[in-house]
């Protein structure tokens, strides 16, 4: 039987965390890719250091867009906020080293005709739904992002200047009956610019905000707060340490309340299946949760390079589900074309929407008008009730 009382923890990173650098300016090459043409492919993999961003890897698409990857580097450094000593978007040397795609790789994806095409690699993807927020997403994961994510409003566009890009949070959250009720401990370290302030003037300056986003009874007199504990940190980005794109997939998925496939989002085309199936798992689980066949739910998908359809489908419901759970998996493969080809049409993946997934979490945002975030629609609820 599942545990209904208990604490979990999870962790965010901020858009200026190193490897969440990297993870944008991969998103922002491919966006530039897909701009000029929907059917490029990518994998952008970028390195950052002091001074420097290398970026690297295999591309086919339209050369003027590898004559801009410099500059596309450079805006967003520069976007995020970058002009320190050390990491400036202005001063950083960029070293770009995209090169063409394997023609072994590319011919897994263009094998057979286009209703076939393969996935372009083998793997397993998970997808996560619970009913605990009204985002169905897992409220420690959740609302470490929306901190961060209004810190860094705060910072961007409301003047708070004592604050810099990077920044870490960790919620531990107590539940009673399988939802959550309080924070227990709240962890937040975050740079600062002004050298003299103390961990008590840096938790001054962000209480407000971080009570703004927490729903109030979550706060209580027992929740420990534990913000900047080492003191100073004035020294942050790529300059402090360095940063790799998708190292942290458990920040972009649920926080470690499900599990997780392994692959990386960053810098990859909707081609590659580490993506694309991903997503379509979190909007299937999503769906089933929505229907309210489930209250909790974990969707697995696995491929095979160069073969369309799944090899397999499988769901959990942890004992919270309101029918059979291989129903729902029937369901599931039924209400969806689950192929490379009819993931990304389905959703609508071959668009310039990657950059903003790059901090903050892939899942739980709200769907936007131009496509980014399809996969949080909850548009497949009623062909789901049927389906089962």
């Amino acid at each position: 039987m599942a545990r209904s009382n208990y604490v979990f923890t999870s962790e965010s990173v901020s858009e200026g965390h190193p490897d969440k650098v990297c993870d944008r300016i991969s998103d922002a090459v491919l966006d530039a890719f897909l701009d000029a043409d929907p059917y490029s492919r990518v994998a952008c993999e970028a390195f950052a250091t002091t001074d420097r961003v290398i970026i690297g890897g295999e591309v086919r698409g339209p050369g003027s867009v590898l004559e801009r990857v410099e500059q596309i580097a450079r805006d967003c450094v520069k976007d995020i906020g970058y002009e320190q000593k050390g990491f400036h978007w202005a001063n950083m040397k960029v070293d770009n080293y995209l090169h063409a795609q394997s023609v072994d790789i590319a011919q897994g994806v263009d094998a057979g005709d286009k209703k076939d095409e393969g996935a372009g690699d083998q793997g397993i993807m998970f997808g996560h739904a619970t009913n605990e927020t009204d985002a169905l997403m897992p409220a420690p994961i959740l609302y470490a992002h929306k901190i961060l994510k209004r810190l860094a409003e705060a910072r961007k566009y409301e003047g708070v200047d004592k604050l810099g890009p990077d920044a870490k949070s960790q919620l531990s959250m107590r539940y009673e009956n399988g939802q959550p009720v309080a924070v227990t401990s709240l962890v937040l370290s975050t740079q600062h610019m002004d050298a003299s302030m103390t961990s008590q003037d840096v938790r001054d300056l962000v209480t407000p905000y971080i009570t703004e986003v927490l729903p109030e009874e979550w706060i209580t007199d027992e929740t420990e707060w534990h913000v900047n504990p080492t003191g100073k940190f004035v020294i942050g980005g790529p300059d402090g340490d360095a940063g790799l794109t998708g190292r942290k997939i458990i920040v972009d998925t649920y926080g470690g309340a499900a599990p997780h496939g392994g692959g990386a989002f960053s810098g990859k085309d909707p081609t590659k299946v580490d993506r694309s199936a991903a997503y379509a798992a979190r909007y299937l689980a999503k769906n089933v949760v929505a229907a309210g066949l489930a209250d909790k739910c974990t969707l697995q998908l696995s491929y095979a390079i160069g073969v369309a359809k799944p090899l397999s489908i499988y769901i959990d419901t942890y004992g919270t589900g309101k029918v059979d759970e291989a129903a729902i998996e029937k369901a599931a493969a039924e209400v969806m074309n689950l192929t490379p080809r009819g993931i990304r049409e389905h959703l609508g993946m071959n668009k310039p929407i990657y950059q903003r997934t790059a901090a903050y979490g892939h899942f739980g945002r709200e769907p936007e008008g131009d496509g980014g975030f399809s996969w949080e629609k909850t548009d497949l609820v009623e062909a789901l009730k049927k389906a089962v």
